[in-house]
């Protein structure tokens, strides 16, 4: 199972974007500044936009889903209950997972944006879909939610995850990094050896990588354990 970008080019006004590289099974992490290009990658990932030249091969997914930054995007039901439902899931379980029981019969609008974004990642994660692409999952939500959303990604095994974020504290071990600049998507190579070359690397993983330690992941107790693990030697 894979989605294979092959010499994909896509152009809107002046702007171009152009990738060449293969999305496997496990997470992948996607930065890059506003404006450079993530969204447009992610919905051409998505099937949401066809390229100008090249192809996108999707080969052996069978399901898949888009998650947009703003949860309200994603909104068709007329109540909680019948919000979680339309994914599929079992609508008391996801509401008790994300704290939301008491809420089951009110407007989806009537929650807070915090709270409808909780709804909807955990509806979508119910779904176990092949391909997962993410944009921005991490707004609206809290610490607390950050770290319960992460350990959640983390559990998905041999499925394709695709984040895009500009999330710099709270993030999950992943597999493979990328980065956008200017239209031009890299692929950094898996991790951790890709993790020294990874220019949008949060503050405290360029403070490690600048004192000699070598993290065998991204998230900030893959530093700690790195600087432990250093004293231990010395």
């Amino acid at each position: 199972m894979q989605v294979a970008c092959e010499g994909v080019v896509f152009t809107r006004g002046a702007f171009t974007l152009s990738c060449t590289g293969t999305f496997s099974p496990g997470i992948h992490l996607v930065t890059g500044r506003v404006g450079s290009g993530k969204t447009t990658l992610a919905l051409l990932l998505a099937g949401l936009l066809d390229p100008a030249s090249g192809m996108v091969h999707r080969e052996g997914v069978r399901g898949f889903s888009l998650s947009f930054q703003n949860p309200e995007y994603h909104v068709t039901g007329s109540t909680v209950r019948a919000e979680a439902a339309s994914y599929g899931a079992d609508a008391d379980a996801v509401a008790a997972e994300v704290e939301l029981s008491a809420r089951l019969d009110d407007d989806p609008f009537a929650l807070s944006r915090g709270e409808l974004k909780r709804l909807h990642l955990a509806a979508l994660l119910s779904r176990e879909d092949d391909l997962l692409v993410l944009d921005e999952p991490f707004s609206s939500l809290d610490c607390i939610q950050k770290h319960r959303f992460c350990r959640a990604l983390e559990e998905r095994e041999g499925e394709i995850t695709v984040i895009f974020t500009h999330e710099r504290q709270v993030l999950p071990a992943v597999d493979r990094l990328w980065e956008v600049e200017e239209g031009s998507v890299r692929d950094l190579g898996a991790v951790p050896e890709a993790i020294p070359h990874w220019r949008h690397a949060p503050p405290y993983l360029r403070e490690a990588l600048a004192r000699g330690l070598a993290p065998e992941n991204i998230t900030f107790k893959d530093t700690i354990e790195a600087e432990g693990a250093c004293r231990t030697r010395d």
